[in-house]
């Protein structure tokens, strides 16, 4: 893991003692990933009743750089799959290319 001055090296540190948290919060339309009351990083969607549209993914600047929106990503795509029959409809540039990188999971992109 490169760090970048102080502002890494405390968040390399943090990042080693986590305790993370992933939800669907269904209520805001996003999936978050929190330290307490520290929010990392969120996935918005929008649903349809046939596919979920991945809008955006956000990841606090402090904590950028350690894989943590792939990781609320991975969770969010996860979720849709073990809990419904919609398929993903990935809005945003990083979904769309988390989705490239993994073309195991391409079944559930809607056509």
């Amino acid at each position: 893991m490169r760090t970048h001055g102080w502002r890494g090296r405390r968040a390399r540190a943090y990042a080693e003692t986590v305790t993370r948290e992933f939800a669907n919060e269904t209520d805001a339309n996003r999936y978050v990933l929190r330290d307490g009351d520290t929010l990392l990083a969120t996935v918005d969607y929008a649903s349809n009743g046939h596919a979920v549209s991945f809008t955006r993914a956000f990841t606090n600047p402090q904590f950028r750089g350690q894989g943590i929106a792939a990781q609320i990503v991975e969770y969010a795509v996860n979720d849709v799959e073990a809990s419904s029959d919609l398929r993903i409809i990935p809005m945003c540039w990083y979904v769309g290319e988390w989705f490239d990188k993994h073309p195991e999971r391409a079944g559930l992109l809607s056509r």
